[in-house]
């Protein structure tokens, strides 16, 4: 993304689990992996691994901010209750799983549009391609995206994560 990105990126509102307003700069100064997420996917282990990340980088300035989305085949049809339930007693989430969304079509979230102009690492951008898509997003705003089948404990991902904590 361009460097004057970052400042409208930041500032894209979208809803809390509690249904308060929140915006990425509500978490500036961290290190971010934003994550499309889904109770009922074969990729929904993942969300082991994103605990795990949270809680090894959790202290250093790092923070994973979950999206549940229900657009793949309806795999994220629970309500928000039932959702928060299902994460914290089937992986013992502790980092914030928001509002569900839309994160393609005229519906997407604009939170989601905006991180879409973001290319993977073979340069491809445009839609999220499904479930537990994660995009990593810097201090300085540069975004850094890694698709589905990504394991967000992929050396690649690590890497990026080593390289990018704040402190």
């Amino acid at each position: 993304m361009t460097p004057d990105a970052p400042t409208a990126l930041r500032d894209i509102p979208f809803t809390t689990s509690d249904g308060a307003t929140a915006t990425l700069s509500d978490y500036d100064g961290k290190l971010l992996m934003i994550v499309n997420v889904a109770s009922k996917c074969g990729l929904t282990p993942q969300y082991e691994q994103l605990e795990e990340l949270q809680r090894t980088y959790g202290d250093r300035g790092f923070t994973v901010l979950g999206f549940p989305c229900n657009q793949f085949m309806g795999q994220e049809p629970g309500s928000m209750q039932e959702i928060l339930e299902f994460c914290s007693t089937t992986y013992g989430v502790t980092f914030p799983v928001f509002e569900k969304i839309k994160v393609n079509g005229r519906n997407a979230a604009p939170l989601y549009k905006a991180l879409k102009k973001a290319k993977d690492p073979e340069g491809a951008h445009g839609p999220v391609a499904w479930n537990f898509e994660k995009f990593l997003l810097t201090p300085d705003g540069t975004v850094h995206r890694f698709r589905p089948p990504t394991k967000p404990d992929d050396p690649a991902v690590l890497k990026v994560i080593e390289d990018n904590l704040p402190r």
